[in-house]
């Protein structure tokens, strides 16, 4: 297979791709538009290509690439499903794609109106009162939901509340994020069944009485089961004085059955991204929008969309605000694609996808439990969690396994998490998948079983059919080299720069 050369080592010098008419107005001098100390010495090694050789060159990368549009992808709580691309028509009207986040109200009327109803979806979708669309991911929308707890609390003089609980098979950004709101963090601990030791919780409720500012659940969580005593636990922590915060990852698995609010949450996050069908990876695009309950409206970040008697507008936030958490109005394409997801589907559009997803993830869970381990064995809900203890005792990890499912050109499943898992393989085959792609999956995951049996080296020399075979992770993570330079090291042709670990 030939290397695939830079886009430094392409194109001739003197080339180029630009076919603007000459200027017709005096060049400026670089002196008048820069200042001399931020200027280069000599000029950036850029490449000089063509036009075409930059076109087939990000088009041929791009076919190398692997996406949802490519393949099966069910990557473990994140959500990687097909997103209808008439979100991404809507998205890119003009009147969306091209305002300005400065506008005027009266120019942006339908924007701040499809904001204003979108706002309302949401709320009804997880039994909330208030929502803000500002935080631009997940994560954000958790320290935001945190903020307004703690602000909360202090403005009831409850000013010691300094603990979070969070069980152990949580979402690795629930602790972080409370980390930085400023919180100790506390970990339950799961019960056999897979939801929240109640006694556990009832203990640290009682080592830690007056100080609990609120438990952190996902629900279905990390394992894809639902908290079956999610009511009583609600009443416990309230009891105590604390605030229960929902990590909306999974919201995807509820959707027209059941709401957080009506569970006793009071601030919920959604992953629109994920839920509401946006292309993301790689670090986004995304959106968090958080829902609170009528007691923590006072404390949302504003503005906040609103409607009168003149049309549409941005009402102030009140004086308890925790203030902006983000410039302009939030990731306004993806809010976009989320109304265009919610109008399209419907109510009981909503209720279907979450039905559907169960569906799918209980019928891939039934047919791969005599292969693997399944150390909850219960009816899942979106997702599950195998473990390769099996294999492992053959000498063939998890990591062999999902290295291995890329030969059959499928994404493998999350690997690793929730810890509490040992050997983990998180599967979300999500609603979108037909019966046909999830029977080709079951296939493959039962021959990789079969053949971790009888020929391990399979798996350990996996992948053997992609692009790029298996790299050195160990080495990519601790020593990258991200940056093209010409390779002078001897032996070596100077044209060829980046490092094995990276290539």
């Amino acid at each position: 297979m030939s290397v695939e050369k830079l886009i430094f080592e392409k194109g001739a010098p003197g080339r180029h791709s630009d076919v603007l008419p000459a200027m017709d107005v005096p060049e400026q001098p670089l002196d008048d538009l820069l200042p001399a100390e931020f200027q280069r010495a000599t000029p950036a090694a850029l490449p000089e290509v063509s036009e075409i050789e930059v076109v087939r060159h990000y088009t041929h990368l791009s076919q190398r690439n692997f996406g949802v549009d490519v393949g099966f992808y069910p990557l473990g709580s994140c959500t990687m499903k097909y997103n209808p691309k008439i979100n991404e028509e809507t998205a890119s009207m003009p009147g969306f794609a091209r305002i300005h986040p400065l506008a005027s109200e009266s120019m942006t009327q339908g924007a701040i109106q499809l904001l204003y109803e979108l706002e309302r979806y949401i709320a009804e979708i997880t039994g909330m009162q208030r929502v803000t669309l500002q935080p631009a991911a997940g994560a954000h929308g958790e320290i935001t939901g945190l903020m307004i707890i703690k602000a909360y609390h202090e403005s009831r003089g409850d000013i010691h509340r300094d603990i979070v609980l969070i069980p152990d098979g949580a979402h690795g950004t629930n602790p972080a994020s409370a980390t930085l709101a400023n919180y100790q963090t506390v970990e339950l601990k799961s019960d056999k069944r897979g939801g929240v030791d109640v006694a556990h919780l009832k203990e640290m409720l009682a080592k830690y009485e007056g100080k609990i500012a609120a438990l952190m659940m996902t629900n279905p969580n990390t394992l894809g089961v639902f908290d079956e005593r999610i009511v009583e636990i609600a009443q416990l922590v309230h009891d105590a004085g604390g605030q229960l915060y929902y990590d909306g990852a999974n919201a995807n698995a509820i959707m027209g059955i059941t709401r957080p609010g009506d569970m006793g949450f009071d601030v919920v996050h959604l992953n629109l991204h994920k839920t509401m069908s946006t292309p993301h990876g790689g670090g986004g695009p995304g959106a968090g929008p958080i829902g609170v309950a009528k007691h923590l409206v006072p404390f949302l970040p504003g503005p906040l969309p609103a409607h009168g008697r003149e049309g549409y507008y941005w009402q102030d936030a009140g004086p308890q605000s925790i203030g902006r958490v983000r410039a302009n109005f939030g990731n306004f394409l993806v809010l976009v694609r989320a109304y265009t997801y919610i109008r399209s589907n419907g109510p009981d559009g909503l209720r279907h996808i979450s039905e559907s997803a169960v569906l799918n993830a209980n019928y891939l869970m039934q047919a791969l439990k005599s292969d693997y381990l399944l150390p909850y064995d219960r009816t899942c809900m979106h997702e599950f969690v195998l473990s390769a203890d099996r294999q492992k005792a053959l000498g063939v990890s998890a990591l062999d396994i999902a290295k291995r499912i890329l030969d059959f050109g499928m994404y493998p499943p999350t690997i690793y998490f929730p810890l509490i898992v040992h050997e983990a393989l998180m599967i979300e085959p999500t609603e979108t998948e037909t019966l046909e792609t999830l029977d080709e999956f079951i296939a493959v995951m039962r021959q990789i079983a079969r053949e971790a049996r009888e020929e391990p080296s399979l798996l350990l020399d996996a992948p053997h059919v992609t692009v790029v075979g298996r790299l050195d992770q160990t080495l990519a993570a601790r020593k990258p080299d991200l940056c093209w330079r010409p390779d002078v090291r001897a032996g070596r042709p100077a044209e060829v720069a980046e490092t094995a670990n990276t290539r």
